[in-house]
């Protein structure tokens, strides 16, 4: 059995193999509870074999939402909606994960496909809060958060995973990549702080931290978390490879499972050379240096290129995107590809009379 498609476990959760969903916004809830839409999307992607299925960003406070229409778990009705979701992905085999955020400044934006920019506070926007009153590029600036604001945002991760422990989720991500709040913090480039939150290494750090250890000290030891970070900032002066690897060094010490290595999305100022697999050595830099579990992902599309990435020990699991938009059946595909045998591969048994048998 080719390690793609073996079994994994991070403490007492065992996933069915290491293709992973990774989170992807789906721009279609209401007053951030997931609906129908979500159901479907997740669903197949469960029914499609894979070994853990991740929500989009789901936002801890209203305002902390990509857009008006992103999912939550700041209520207990969202909890209660993401239950029905993630007991039929239970039932297909896979494990569910809910990818906790904050938008930051980067928040209050329109879904890709309704326009650009900011939603304004006359059209269901908001005012977005950051380290530091900087602007992602045209979008409208943001507040600088006050030292209570940030209390507060740590207390509504907690409160969001009890909620996912309610809601059934088998994992926690926490978002700290591509430009979102966490990130914001991690990197200079967007914290100019002169507080405690601001300035050095130790102090950029510290609201991931904080947020990791009131998730740890609610969410029950028995279930993973998972931290994704962008490994590099791709700009001169940003968050850097090496404070990656550091940062997850004492995540890891912290009570985390495994890092989902990423890059960029931070500034319009990044310059990024992108080609198959391009973020999978930050991925293997972080589980050398820092001893800890990590997923790649990014272009990654074949699955023998997949293979090949856990065969190199760059990665123990990989996240599929886009290429699980394109076929949500790609961990089917890709254990045919490799020569599994239909009765081995996660095939539901309502599937399996099409598979070839000749």
């Amino acid at each position: 059995m080719p390690s793609l498609l073996e079994p994994i476990t991070l403490r007492e959760i065992t996933f069915r193999n290491r293709v992973w969903l990774s989170p992807m916004c789906q721009y279609s809830a209401v007053d951030g509870v997931p609906t129908d839409w979500h159901l479907a999307h997740l669903g197949a992607r469960a029914i499609g074999g894979f070994g853990l299925v991740m929500t989009e960003a789901t936002a801890v406070v209203p305002g902390g939402r990509i857009s008006p229409q992103d999912t939550g778990l700041w209520t207990d009705e969202q909890a209660v909606a993401w239950r029905r979701i993630v007991d039929f992905v239970h039932a297909q085999g896979a494990a569910a994960g809910v990818q906790l955020a904050h938008a930051g400044r980067k928040a209050s934006t329109y879904a890709p496909w309704r326009g650009t920019g900011t939603v304004p506070t006359d059209g269901g926007g908001w005012e977005t809060v950051a380290p530091s009153a900087i602007a992602h590029g045209d979008h409208a600036p943001p507040r600088a958060m006050s030292p209570g604001e940030i209390a507060s945002t740590v207390d509504a991760f907690a409160a969001a995973a009890r909620r996912a422990d309610a809601a059934g989720f088998d994992v926690i991500e926490l978002h700290g990549a591509h430009g979102y709040l966490l990130h914001q913090f991690l990197s200079p480039i967007t914290n100019r702080r002169t507080d405690e939150y601001g300035g050095p290494f130790e102090n950029r750090i510290r609201l991931t931290l904080e947020v990791v250890d009131a998730v740890r000290a609610v969410w029950p030891t028995g279930k993973p978390v998972v931290v994704r970070i962008s490994a590099t900032d791709w700009i001169e002066g940003g968050w850097t490879p090496a404070e990656s690897a550091d940062l997850a060094t004492l995540l890891a010490g912290r009570g985390v499972d495994l890092i989902d290595v990423t890059t960029g999305g931070l500034d319009p100022a990044q310059r990024i050379t992108v080609g198959p697999g391009y973020q999978v050595p930050f991925a293997r830099d972080i589980r050398v240096k820092a001893e800890i579990p990590t997923g790649a992902v990014g272009l990654i599309t074949d699955p023998a290129q997949a293979q090949q990435i856990l065969d190199e020990g760059n990665a123990d699991v990989v996240y599929l995107a886009r290429a699980a938009l394109r076929e949500p059946g790609w961990p089917l595909r890709a254990a045919h590809d490799l020569g599994i045998p239909a009765a081995d591969a996660p095939y539901p048994p309502q599937y399996l009379r099409g598979v070839w048998r000749g």
